[in-house]
């Protein structure tokens, strides 16, 4: 493997691994809120997609400057992870807080296919793809190689703000604590006064708008099809469980580690490309059973 390939594989590994963990990131913080694994979460990658590529096309059938092309693909996440996230909250999630976790798998895998079955009555089954954000930005070139600057700068720049955005959102803000200390304790939180309905309608709307995005800043790379969404859904679940559950720090480790360990195995074992992220996770939850980055906590009764 020389070095161009090296390279190549480097930035192929850092892209994917933005997207990924963008998408992991809002299933955490909904895990570490609620306590409920939400399988629904991968449709808002999917929608995320479908929504930013609509107005993409949109933008080039209405004749609107081709600048727009770049802060539509926020827009369409902020709407529709938003207003989905919220839908869920209110219609699902918040009724079924306190039931059996199996019971909770079951009905967020059913809402899970109700909206893959609205995808495709509203998209249909052939691939959606606008690629206008890319072609725009143009391409650079790294140690010989020629990239893309919006895979090589836009999506890490992404995620990494990202990251410091919601850190720096539940350390320093009263709000963020408020979402802190439910995720320490529900009932404790509720007892002294903190409003935990409110605090889990913002989880859900912002973990669900970071899953949008996931999926709306890889429109402009990727063929959106029906089924995309759980794809992801299971990849970054990937990432959640070799992290551990509610580990935010932790998910973007991960996904840098099955992000690149995926790319490599595209120019090293192609036939491993698709195992990789499941080998890895295997072989970390079967040394330590929490995650990487979990402590083991004393369950509450």
């Amino acid at each position: 493997m020389d070095a161009n390939l090296v390279a190549l594989a480097l930035m192929d590994g850092v892209s994917y691994a933005a997207l990924l963990f963008l998408v992991a990131l809002g299933l955490t913080l909904i895990f570490g809120v609620m306590r409920i694994l939400n399988i629904a979460h991968g449709s808002l990658y999917a929608w995320g997609g479908y929504f930013a590529a609509t107005l993409g096309l949109a933008i080039g059938n209405f004749g609107l400057p081709a600048w727009l092309g770049l802060p539509a693909l926020f827009v369409a996440a902020l709407v529709i992870g938003g207003l989905l996230g919220t839908v869920l909250e209110f219609a699902l999630l918040r009724r079924i807080l306190d039931k059996d976790p199996i019971l909770q798998l079951l009905v967020t895998f059913a809402a899970f296919m109700v909206l893959e079955d609205l995808q495709r009555l509203i998209w249909g089954v052939q691939p959606v793809f606008v690629s206008e954000v890319v072609n725009q930005l143009g391409t650079l070139e790294v140690v010989g190689v020629t990239y893309t600057r919006y895979q090589l700068l836009v999506l890490p720049a992404v995620a990494v703000a990202a990251f410091v955005a919601l850190r720096w959102f539940l350390r320093s803000t009263a709000l963020g604590r408020q979402v802190t200390a439910v995720t320490h304790h529900r009932e404790v939180a509720t007892a002294m006064g903190v409003n935990t309905n409110r605090v889990t309608w913002l989880t859900i709307a912002i973990g669900g708008a970071l899953g949008a995005l996931g999926g709306a800043l890889a429109s402009p790379t990727t063929s959106f099809t029906p089924g995309i969404g759980a794809d992801m859904m299971v990849l970054s679940f990937a990432v959640v469980a070799t992290a551990g559950l509610g580990q935010i720090g932790g998910a973007a480790l991960a996904a840098l580690m099955i992000g690149l360990a995926r790319s490599f195995a595209v120019y090293l074992l192609p036939e491993a490309e698709v195992l990789m992220p499941y080998l890895i996770m295997v072989g970390v939850l079967l040394l330590r059973p929490e995650g990487l980055f979990s402590t083991t906590a004393a369950r509450r009764i």
